[in-house]
Protein backbone atom coordinates (compact mmCIF):
# COMPACT_ATOMS: atom_id res chain seq x y z
CA UNK A 1 0.00 0.00 0.00
CA UNK A 2 1.51 3.71 -0.56
CA UNK A 3 2.87 5.27 2.83
CA UNK A 4 2.49 8.79 0.51
CA UNK A 5 -0.51 10.78 -0.98
CA UNK A 6 -0.77 10.63 -4.30
CA UNK A 7 -2.77 11.44 -7.59
CA UNK A 8 -3.30 9.64 -11.05
CA UNK A 9 -2.63 11.55 -14.00
CA UNK A 10 -1.93 11.15 -17.87
CA UNK A 11 1.65 10.10 -18.07
CA UNK A 12 4.49 10.55 -20.55
CA UNK A 13 5.97 7.16 -19.87
CA UNK A 14 2.79 5.14 -20.44
CA UNK A 15 -1.30 5.83 -19.80
CA UNK A 16 -2.07 6.41 -16.32
CA UNK A 17 0.43 7.25 -13.49
CA UNK A 18 1.16 8.22 -10.35
CA UNK A 19 2.37 11.61 -8.88
CA UNK A 20 3.25 12.80 -5.59
CA UNK A 21 0.68 15.06 -3.94
CA UNK A 22 3.65 16.33 -1.91
CA UNK A 23 7.19 16.81 -1.73
CA UNK A 24 9.04 13.06 -0.80
CA UNK A 25 12.06 13.31 1.07
CA UNK A 26 15.19 10.64 -0.36
CA UNK A 27 15.42 7.40 1.70
CA UNK A 28 11.65 8.21 2.58
CA UNK A 29 9.22 5.02 2.61
CA UNK A 30 6.34 5.47 -0.04
CA UNK A 31 5.27 2.00 -0.26
CA UNK A 32 5.08 -1.18 1.28
CA UNK A 33 3.21 -4.51 1.04
CA UNK A 34 0.74 -5.48 3.42
CA UNK A 35 -1.42 -8.50 2.98
CA UNK A 36 -4.43 -6.77 4.22
CA UNK A 37 -4.68 -4.82 1.52
CA UNK A 38 -2.81 -5.88 -1.23
CA UNK A 39 -4.82 -8.62 -2.44
CA UNK A 40 -2.50 -12.05 -3.22
CA UNK A 41 -3.91 -14.26 -5.88
CA UNK A 42 -3.50 -18.31 -5.91
CA UNK A 43 -2.58 -19.66 -9.68
CA UNK A 44 -5.52 -21.95 -9.47
CA UNK A 45 -7.88 -18.93 -9.06
CA UNK A 46 -6.17 -16.26 -11.75
CA UNK A 47 -7.29 -19.77 -13.88
CA UNK A 48 -10.24 -19.85 -12.75
CA UNK A 49 -11.46 -16.15 -13.46
CA UNK A 50 -13.20 -14.79 -15.84
CA UNK A 51 -11.52 -13.78 -18.97
CA UNK A 52 -12.61 -10.29 -18.25
CA UNK A 53 -10.92 -10.49 -14.63
CA UNK A 54 -7.93 -12.44 -15.95
CA UNK A 55 -7.34 -9.63 -18.29
CA UNK A 56 -7.37 -7.06 -15.60
CA UNK A 57 -4.63 -8.97 -13.76
CA UNK A 58 -2.83 -8.76 -16.61
CA UNK A 59 -2.88 -4.96 -16.43
CA UNK A 60 -2.69 -4.45 -12.97
CA UNK A 61 -1.74 -7.50 -10.86
CA UNK A 62 2.19 -8.84 -10.67
CA UNK A 63 4.60 -11.47 -10.07
CA UNK A 64 6.33 -10.76 -6.74
CA UNK A 65 9.56 -12.24 -5.52
CA UNK A 66 7.88 -11.53 -1.97
CA UNK A 67 4.90 -14.08 -2.18
CA UNK A 68 4.88 -17.84 -3.01
CA UNK A 69 6.26 -18.49 -6.49
CA UNK A 70 3.29 -18.14 -9.15
CA UNK A 71 1.06 -16.05 -7.14
CA UNK A 72 0.34 -12.60 -8.01
CA UNK A 73 -0.39 -9.36 -5.94
CA UNK A 74 -2.94 -6.95 -7.07
CA UNK A 75 -2.58 -3.26 -5.32
CA UNK A 76 -5.21 -2.03 -3.38
CA UNK A 77 -4.30 1.51 -4.75
CA UNK A 78 -2.85 3.69 -6.65
CA UNK A 79 0.34 1.61 -6.72
CA UNK A 80 -1.39 -0.43 -9.53
CA UNK A 81 -0.62 2.62 -11.82
CA UNK A 82 3.40 2.71 -10.76
CA UNK A 83 4.42 2.73 -14.18
CA UNK A 84 8.72 1.31 -14.95
CA UNK A 85 11.91 3.32 -15.40
CA UNK A 86 15.16 2.29 -15.85
CA UNK A 87 16.01 5.54 -14.05
CA UNK A 88 13.24 5.20 -11.15
CA UNK A 89 13.13 7.44 -8.71
CA UNK A 90 11.88 4.99 -5.82
CA UNK A 91 13.60 1.62 -5.02
CA UNK A 92 12.59 -1.83 -4.17
CA UNK A 93 14.11 -3.43 -0.91
CA UNK A 94 11.99 -6.70 -0.38
CA UNK A 95 8.60 -5.58 0.52
CA UNK A 96 9.46 -2.02 1.39
CA UNK A 97 10.17 1.19 -1.98
CA UNK A 98 11.82 4.02 -0.55
CA UNK A 99 12.10 7.37 -2.49
CA UNK A 100 15.99 7.39 -4.32
CA UNK A 101 16.07 10.90 -4.08
CA UNK A 102 13.42 14.06 -3.42
CA UNK A 103 10.68 13.36 -5.15
CA UNK A 104 8.81 16.85 -5.80
CA UNK A 105 4.82 17.17 -5.35
CA UNK A 106 3.52 17.04 -8.80
CA UNK A 107 6.41 14.32 -10.09
CA UNK A 108 5.66 10.70 -11.58
CA UNK A 109 6.48 8.25 -9.24
CA UNK A 110 8.63 5.23 -11.00
CA UNK A 111 10.14 1.80 -9.87
CA UNK A 112 12.54 -0.49 -11.79
CA UNK A 113 10.09 -3.66 -12.59
CA UNK A 114 13.36 -5.41 -12.58
CA UNK A 115 13.88 -5.35 -9.16
CA UNK A 116 10.52 -5.97 -7.63
CA UNK A 117 8.40 -7.54 -10.42
CA UNK A 118 9.42 -11.63 -10.53
CA UNK A 119 10.91 -12.88 -14.16
CA UNK A 120 10.09 -9.03 -15.54
CA UNK A 121 11.53 -9.06 -18.91
CA UNK A 122 9.84 -6.38 -20.85
CA UNK A 123 5.58 -5.58 -21.83
CA UNK A 124 3.61 -8.30 -22.80
CA UNK A 125 1.22 -10.64 -20.61
CA UNK A 126 2.99 -12.40 -17.68
CA UNK A 127 0.46 -14.62 -16.03
CA UNK A 128 -0.59 -16.81 -19.12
Amino acid sequence: MLLVRTTLAPSAIHGIGVFAFADIGAGEPVWRFDPAFDLVIAPDQVAGAPPAFRAYLETYAYLSPDVPAGHLVLPCDHAKFLNHSEDPNTESSGPLNRALRHIRAGEELTCDYRACVAGWTGFGPSIG
